[in-house]
């Protein structure tokens, strides 16, 4: 018996104004795969994230979730099956590293109550996985770019959703954060079992040893 692909696209075509983005793609991930959308600048790599993140209605084709209508789920439930780690960008406001990680636990949170203890255990445990425990405290708009990259990583982590969806997630990092990053995504697919889909340009992605099922995009 052939298992539900975890996410699915079919026929999915985006175009902003008359020009077409995406046309026709059909694209299905397996759960516990990690896949690297690889192409040039201006592919539609990003496109199609949003696609298969829900913050971008195609203008035509499907998008379905374990089976089930995207736009069906509901947004607390999108937020439980799909943590989305996005392009390193400033913090709007001053904001502790273990603030921002708890954003992860939002959709999980009581509207009236809050926090629970339970979330604030897995906020804590989400900062000792990725090793940010030196910056508990530290206003995450101070922090160098590849520590910003991890406490968003965090946040994924904490959120505990099936699927993480990346952003060109080592885009601007040193070697050593580059890596940092590159193994915790591995360990998260391994160890976690959760479908990893990241986005790049090839030759960032060309000397990854086949740590990811490459999906080339072309215009």
């Amino acid at each position: 018996m052939i298992a539900e692909p975890i996410l699915s696209l079919s026929g999915v075509s985006v175009a902003f104004g008359s020009r077409p983005v995406l046309d026709g793609l059909d694209l299905s991930l397996g759960a516990g795969e990690r896949i690297a959308l690889v192409g040039p600048n201006g592919a539609g790599k990003s496109t199609l994230l949003r696609v298969m993140a829900g913050s971008l209605t195609p203008g035509s084709g499907s998008v379905r979730l374990s089976g089930a209508a995207l736009e069906s789920v509901g947004r607390k439930g999108l937020a439980r099956s799909i943590a989305v780690v996005p392009e390193l960008s400033q913090l709007p406001f001053a904001m502790t590293v273990e603030e921002v990680v708890a954003l992860g636990r939002l959709p999980y949170e009581d509207p009236l109550l809050g926090a629970r203890p339970a979330d604030r255990a897995v906020v804590a445990a989400a900062i000792d996985r990725v090793g940010l425990g030196r910056l508990v405290g530290r206003d995450a708009r101070e922090l160098s770019l590849g520590e910003r990259q991890l406490v968003l990583l965090a946040v994924a982590v904490a959120q505990a959703a099936p699927i993480v969806i990346l952003d060109e997630p080592t885009v601007h990092l040193d070697i050593r954060h580059q890596i940092d990053v590159m193994e915790l995504l591995t360990d998260l697919n391994t160890r976690d079992g959760r479908t990893i889909v990241t986005v790049g340009e090839e030759r960032a992605w060309a000397s990854r040893g086949g740590m990811f099922r490459g999906c080339p995009f072309r215009r």
